[in-house]
């Protein structure tokens, strides 16, 4: 069967067992097809598991909405005034020269990179909305690195399904290929037009636009590719969903 129609097998499947047998029904199709999120257990599981696999077939690999240049945000709200700890501080001050990207877990070539070295690779933009669940929704020009270059070069091994994103904070997430290897998921180093300010969590942060604001960790300072994330935190694939966030936010 082409993939083509194992789609529509799939999205029939899952419309069906939703409308008529109930979620139990849909989540166990969709668990067939390796969509089932990490946070699919518990009372919401069931709904998380849907609208994960609903957005990964209806949606598939299509962009983010970008933005002209006349309708970036006039005064964003930062939302992070202070910063993360100590050792960010003593980054800080030196002009993050001592700042390191760290890419290992399932790759054949670990990666320790510094801002200067990250530069080096290609460059990306976008203007692109940062939609918040709390309301703070801004539009901004990010620029930096694709993702999908930075696991290029370090060399993916087989199995890999997952990248998380580890930041100087405890606010972790993790994405899933689709999201990690979409042109629009970008490791930022810029905002309009300049260094990426602290305050916006700068010297790095993901920028993951196809999802809410929250899958765009500050901060970052390691991405970790794995195969389930099972044993990271609590098992739920990132700190959000651990206080009753859902892992998947697709927007």
């Amino acid at each position: 069967m082409s993939g083509i129609s194992r789609r529509r097998l799939l999205r029939r499947g899952l419309a069906a067992a939703a409308g008529f047998s109930g979620l139990g029904v849909a989540t166990r199709l969709a668990a067939g097809y390796g969509l089932v999120p990490p946070d699919g257990g518990g009372i919401f599981g069931p709904g998380d598991t849907l609208t994960y696999a609903a957005h990964r077939l209806l949606v598939g690999d299509a962009p983010a909405r970008e933005f002209p240049r006349h309708m970036i945000s006039a005064a964003p709200f930062p939302n992070t005034p202070d910063p993360p700890n100590e050792e960010y501080t003593r980054l800080q001050a030196g002009g993050f020269t001592d700042w390191r990207l760290q890419v290992d877990g399932l790759v054949e070539r670990p990666l320790s990179l510094s801002l200067d070295e990250l530069r080096q690779f290609p460059s990306r933009s976008q203007i692109t909305q940062l939609a918040c669940e709390e309301g703070w929704s801004y539009i901004a020009e990010w620029t930096g690195v694709a993702l999908a270059d930075l696991l290029a070069a370090a060399g993916m091994r087989s199995g890999a399904r997952f990248v998380a994103c580890h930041p100087m904070d405890p606010w972790w997430e993790a994405i899933d290929m689709a999201d990690a290897l979409h042109p629009q998921t970008i490791v930022a180093t810029g905002m309009n037009g300049s260094a990426l300010p602290a305050t916006f969590g700068g010297p790095l942060r993901m920028r993951v636009p196809r999802q809410l604001g929250y899958k765009s960790v500050k901060y970052l300072v390691r991405l970790q590719v794995v195969d389930s994330v099972r044993d990271l935190g609590r098992g739920l694939g990132g700190s959000n969903p651990e206080i009753g966030y859902a892992w998947y936010a697709g927007i």
